[in-house]
């Protein structure tokens, strides 16, 4: 493992100290406040958006944007936790990214993120082509943007024209064999603390295993090109791959990256290639 690669490991680790303990408004804020060590480019221009905020860059072009909804166990994640990361976004996939502040858990059980990311899309619709338009996420982020594509398939509104997940949480049952094998190799997240995620999301009331929840359960056909990267020392490292099989998605799978390694783009260079990557098969698409 580089020295680069073991720093990302600490980072992450430092992460889990630092909202392990609190209120759950305490743990958001340490991950702001973990978050501004990451450097925003100085031209990047953040600006309100009635589901969140709008994100540019110089790079960016004004008929292609990225619906991109963040991670963090869906109670943990604001603009503040992301700003860098959507910055890289909006260069990569030559794009403007707006960025779904979705409510959170357990104010906002399921199915309410899923309700604001398809209203946030259909506003979208009105300013941009479908064709013109990516969906993007990480780690439960990730989950909800297969959510999303999901159920405006099901809908039948205009699919986006592809989408990118980075990290996806797609099981809520955490049935995976990677929960186990990988346990002691994972720096930030568990088994037991995903499914108490879960249970808070779904608040006793809804089924883990509802598509919308845990899209890995539901039917993955005619969804647009799906690009799926993981990284080799992640506990959800299987929920990738089992959602790339059944997606007939693109699969990247990075050697001794953790948990979400694209938000490291300022010194490690397999998040600038994550980043990269996930800005080709949007730029690919939309074009």
């Amino acid at each position: 493992m580089t020295p680069e690669m073991e720093r990302a490991h600490a980072t992450l680790r430092e992460l889990v100290d630092a909202r392990s303990v609190g209120t759950v408004e305490a743990q958001r804020q340490a991950y702001v406040e973990w978050a501004g060590q990451f450097p925003v480019p100085a031209e990047t221009v953040v600006e309100p958006w009635e589901f969140g905020v709008w994100v540019r860059t110089p790079e960016s072009e004004p008929d292609r944007v990225v619906l991109y909804l963040h991670g963090g166990a869906y109670r943990l994640g604001s603009p503040g936790t992301h700003r860098a990361l959507m910055a890289g976004v909006a260069s990569a996939a030559r794009a403007e990214v707006a960025f779904a502040d979705y409510p959170l858990a357990p104010e906002h059980p399921f199915p309410a993120a899923v309700d604001f990311a398809r209203d946030a899309y259909v506003s979208l619709l009105d300013r941009f082509a479908a064709n013109r338009i990516a969906i993007a996420g990480e780690s439960a982020g990730g989950g909800l943007a297969v959510a999303l594509l999901l159920r405006l398939r099901d809908e039948g509104l205009p699919l986006p024209a592809a989408a990118a997940v980075n990290s996806p949480w797609v099981d809520l049952e955490c049935t995976g064999e990677s929960m186990a094998t990988r346990a002691s190799r994972d720096p930030m997240l568990s088994r037991a603390g995903l499914l108490a995620a879960a249970t808070e999301y779904l608040a006793g009331k809804a089924s883990p295993l509802h598509p919308y929840a845990s899209p890995i359960y539901g039917d993955l056909t005619g969804l647009p090109p799906l690009l799926v990267q993981v990284g080799t020392e992640e506990i959800l490292h299987d929920d990738a791959v089992a959602l790339a099989a059944r997606a007939g998605a693109r699969l990247i799978v990075v050697q001794d990256a953790p948990h979400v390694w694209h938000y490291f783009t300022s010194w490690l260079p397999e998040a600038r290639d994550a980043v990269r990557a996930m800005g080709e098969h949007i730029l690919a698409a939309t074009r």
